[in-house]
């Protein structure tokens, strides 16, 4: 991975890493990079954690799916009587993500996409109040996840990224791609659905059903896992017949095998497939986008 060392699994947010600048752009707090001359942007929406995730850990304590299957069955316990499956299963990923190694990846990836020509955009869709803490935590907990996905749900994420792509235009800018990773991936392919981007790119999606992906108007690309409770390999087989079917629509689909949701932006440096398959997603999108985003 390329970008300055002060983003590489730095221990807690410093805002002052990357090589671009924090601006507000329709109404959004940004991280912004790449050629502010350029008439080409890029629009990055990330997972639950936000653009300015931290790094995280366990301790040194590994998390395998024995530890967190049974965390898992404490939170439908405690929670399970009304919610839905994506409830169930949600908490298990973050549980994943937040004791995996982590850092602003995201920074990183901007700068990375911007020295192709692009102007990237990394919006706060969370209003400096991304998820934080354990979403296995059942008691005091003041905050779990589907409490906190009340205040960020992804629809909210796609009226928000309204005034942030017409600020954009008012810019100059002339054609817009828009990458959504895990949570970012619905308020992606909700733009996709009309004439505000030029091209999608969906990563580890969350909260995306069949009849979300029918309807999409855009070049779009599904980059998924094998491992993905959120989005398994059948499900994404499905997205792609789906896509296949209307061929004025150019779409590509490609299931990553032996990792993990969310692996293009939570995986260890230390894991050289990890970190492999990571940098081939990113190659991935970025293609996509060198490719419709003119």
């Amino acid at each position: 991975m390329s970008g300055p060392q002060c983003c590489a699994n730095p221990p807690a947010l410093d805002s002052s890493c990357g090589v671009g600048h924090k601006e507000e752009i329709g109404g959004l707090k940004c991280y912004v990079t790449g050629p502010s001359h350029s008439k080409l942007a890029l629009l990055l929406i990330s997972d639950i954690f936000g653009y300015e995730a931290p790094k995280l850990s366990n301790g040194g304590t590994e998390p395998t799916l024995a530890v967190a299957y049974p965390l898992l069955a404490l939170w439908i316990k405690d929670y399970g009587s009304s919610r839905s499956c994506h409830d169930f299963y949600m908490p298990l990923l973050i549980y994943l993500e937040i004791h995996d190694t982590t850092f602003q990846i995201y920074r990183k990836l901007a700068d990375k996409v911007s020295a192709s020509g692009f102007y990237v955009v990394v919006p706060d869709f969370f209003y400096g109040d991304p998820f934080q803490g354990d979403p296995f935590a059942t008691e005091n907990a003041e905050r779990p996840l589907p409490v906190w996905l009340k205040d960020h749900g992804p629809d909210k994420g796609f009226e928000d990224a309204k005034p942030v792509i017409q600020a954009l235009k008012s810019k100059g800018i002339s054609s817009i791609g828009a990458a959504g990773f895990c949570w970012g991936a619905k308020p992606v392919l909700e733009l996709g659905k009309y004439p505000y981007i030029q091209a999608a790119v969906l990563l580890h999606p969350s909260f995306v059903s069949l009849e979300d992906v029918q309807p999409v108007k855009v070049p779009i690309s599904i980059l998924g896992a094998e491992i993905d409770i959120m989005s398994p390999p059948e499900l994404l087989k499905k997205f792609e017949e789906a896509l296949n079917a209307k061929p004025e629509v150019d779409s590509f689909v490609k299931i990553f095998p032996g990792v993990e949701h969310g692996w293009t932006v939570r995986y260890k440096d230390e894991d050289e497939v990890a970190v492999k398959s990571a940098e081939e997603a990113h190659e991935d999108m970025l293609n996509w986008f060198v490719k419709y985003v003119k």
